[in-house]
């Protein structure tokens, strides 16, 4: 079969090697897929620069993509949740990832039913999002009547953490170009605040959590709004050493993390809140939640381009360098 994978660890190319290897075989407790589509993210040049080696050390060759929508074909001795012919999509375990391939043998827990009003395209676009955002409320112990702030709410990211923010009964407040303010109040914020008109910091207060898909300065920015005590989660800034703690990670790594996050966990410290850095997992059950809820709301993730399979490398050139309005997904 063929499949696309990262040879070497290179700060300066993210070309994968489209090549021909074995179709795999399965486990008692995996799934067969032939793959359909497959999410193409930001997360995947992370891993071809060698950014993310010291969470996941990968073995090259290694056969690239962490998000993959499917048919199953071949189903384990002990699975009993999926049925020859089920379209199912996924977050891919991090010890097991390999989406950008014809096929792929996926451990049944990490895989959920795509809901039928979506196409394989759209599906694509979902569980890495969705995971993230559902893992974060997790960290955060979200609780239901209390206030987040999820900041670039415009962006893919708050197209589904909005909804399913909203759905676990939290009040949403959020910012980003005024351009798209109807849209995101649309998906249920009951707060928009256009970046270029307000200064969010000078008008919001006393929240509970904060989203922060924005990272670099923003993240003290968004630290000064909090109520004390209140649960930051950030996608973009630094691990540090309460994350590598809950990755169970190595000591050595432990100790490296915890002084590469130091300046995050000083700056929350200052504000009296509490910092996560999050590297979304794969976990069908949570996945299986957030299908039910969006084929309930008919939530549609916006899609950028679609690239074949075989042009693998222009999509993850556009992910790196091109202005992205939604997802980017290959086409089986």
């Amino acid at each position: 079969m063929k499949a696309a994978q990262h040879t070497t660890y290179d700060k300066k190319n993210i070309t994968l090697t489209v090549t021909d290897i074995a179709k795999p075989s399965i486990t008692s407790n995996q799934v067969l897929i032939k793959v359909t589509a497959a999410g193409v993210n930001p997360l995947d040049n992370m891993i071809s620069r060698g950014e993310v080696k010291m969470i996941v050390p990968y073995e090259l060759p290694q056969t690239a993509g962490n998000e993959v929508v499917g048919l199953v074909e071949e189903v384990g001795a002990h699975v009993t949740k999926f049925a020859v012919g089920d379209r199912v999509f996924g977050r891919l375990p991090l010890d097991n990832i390999g989406a950008f391939a014809e096929y792929i043998a996926v451990d049944a827990q990490a895989l959920a039913k795509v809901p039928d009003y979506l196409t394989d395209v759209e599906a694509a676009a979902v569980p890495l999002t969705a995971l993230t955002i559902m893992q974060a409320l997790d960290l955060m112990k979200a609780q239901a009547g209390k206030t987040i702030f999820i900041s670039g709410g415009t962006g893919g990211v708050g197209g589904m953490a909005i909804p399913i923010a909203k759905a676990k009964g939290l009040t949403v407040i959020t910012n980003g170009d005024g351009a798209n303010g109807e849209r995101v109040l649309a998906l249920g914020a009951d707060r928009f605040i256009d970046y270029q008109k307000e200064d969010y910091t000078k008008t919001v207060k006393d929240v509970d959590y904060v989203l922060d898909t924005l990272g670099g300065a923003e993240t003290e920015k968004q630290m000064s709004i909090m109520k004390k005590g209140g649960h930051l989660v950030s996608l973009r800034a630094m691990p540090n050493g309460d994350f590598a703690k809950r990755m169970n990670l190595p000591k050595w790594k432990q100790i490296l993390l915890q002084q590469a996050g130091r300046k995050f966990d000083k700056m929350a410290n200052k504000y009296g809140v509490h910092y996560y850095f999050i590297f979304v997992e794969s976990n069908g059950e949570q996945l299986q939640e957030v299908a039910d809820l969006f084929s309930k709301l008919q939530i549609k993730p916006s899609i950028d381009t679609v690239y074949p399979f075989e042009e693998v490398n222009a999509a993850l050139d556009k992910v790196a360098n091109g202005r992205s309005r939604g997802k980017t997904v290959l086409s089986f």
